[in-house]
């Protein structure tokens, strides 16, 4: 049975050993955990944005505590999917989780070098509606800044990047098969931004989900074969140097006809607190 799934890791791993990551089967707006399927290994010295979400007290040792991805825009600004943040991913409020880090500047979870910053402040976009996925944004605020230059520029509304047909890149630890095969290095994949025409026919309502061209937009390949996953959730999707979305859900992993769900990164600017 095909389901709709948000992308992040769940709460419920906290429960089970840390050397036992199983994705719990779920409903349509539960989360999922994952990394990126028909990707390649990447490097955070060409991507210094791309950033893990780490929780040791929620998620275990095994790999660092990472549950989501997230996206540096500021100095001390990380963009992540508010549903990585929600009671149903973390299994408490996020103001109870103890150690929420970003870990940045770190290929391997559990390998040396980079940093792990405590989060200081979380804010959850108000407009957030998990029924739907609409409006999946939250805004991370660091203890410690970091050097401008891991900065990624968004793009705006008009942009060139969000064309159907421009070629793109999705970043993340998720899942790299669809079946529980988690990788513990960065990878990244090259999918196609798709047309809003074409992602609402894969997702016109029902059990998989429906796609809003005003917050959404849809990236992948037609056949299937290149797609974020569970544990990729809040990670990026860039084109032309630019961040367009931010990955936030779809039906399974790499599916023929059903293409990855990213939070609209333009639409996105509207709703955050500033971010400088």
């Amino acid at each position: 049975m095909s389901r709709t799934v948000f992308r992040a890791l769940t709460g419920a791993f906290a429960l089970v050993a840390a050397t036992a990551l199983i994705p719990l089967g779920s409903s349509a707006q539960a989360a999922e955990g994952g990394i990126v399927i028909g990707g390649q290994p990447a490097h955070v010295k060409d991507s210094p944005w791309v950033v893990a979400l780490s929780s040791r007290d929620r998620f275990g040792e095994a790999r660092a505590g990472q549950f989501c991805g997230g996206v540096v825009v500021a100095p001390k600004k990380v963009l992540t999917a508010a549903h990585c943040l929600s009671r149903e991913a973390l299994g408490v409020d996020v103001g109870s989780v103890r150690d929420l880090r970003v870990i940045t500047g770190r290929d391997a979870l559990l390998g040396t070098g980079g940093q792990e910053i405590p989060v200081s402040e979380t804010w959850t976009n108000p407009g957030f509606n998990p029924a739907t996925n609409a409006g999946d944004l939250a805004v991370l605020t660091l203890a410690d800044a970091l050097p401008a230059k891991n900065a990624i520029p968004m793009a705006e509304t008009g942009d060139a990047a969000y064309a159907p047909g421009t070629e793109a890149v999705v970043y993340g630890w998720g899942d790299t098969t669809g079946n529980s095969d988690y990788a513990s290095s960065l990878r990244s994949a090259k999918v196609s931004v798709l047309s809003d025409t074409a992602c609402a026919q894969a997702y016109p309502g029902g059990r998989n989900g429906m796609y809003d061209a005003s917050t959404m937009l849809c990236a992948g390949e037609l056949l299937g074969g290149y797609d974020a996953c569970q544990g990729d959730s809040g990670g990026p999707l860039v084109a032309r140097g630019r961040l367009i979305g931010l990955v936030s859900w779809g039906n399974g992993c790499a599916r023929a006809g059903s293409p990855g769900v990213y939070t609209r990164v333009s639409a996105a600017i509207g709703w955050m607190p500033k971010t400088g």
